[in-house]
């Protein structure tokens, strides 16, 4: 059986860009490090901005063998 889980990955505040920098990169490594380390493997992600272009999030789903 498969198991699934997703994760919301709030990025840095940004002022009226939605882009990621390498703050959020970096975070965005550890989480995958820190879940394939458990067994988890990355199925997808993508990046959310909000309607201000303030903030967002990265979404992720991981799956792994239960």
């Amino acid at each position: 059986m498969i198991a699934y889980k997703t994760e919301i990955l709030p990025a840095s505040f940004k002022i009226f860009t939605d882009k990621a920098n390498e703050r959020d990169a970096a975070e965005l490594d550890e989480l995958l490090n820190r879940r394939a380390a458990e067994g988890w493997e990355l199925v997808t992600y993508d990046y959310m901005a909000t309607s201000t272009q303030m903030k967002g999030a990265f979404i992720i789903t991981f799956k792994r063998e239960s």
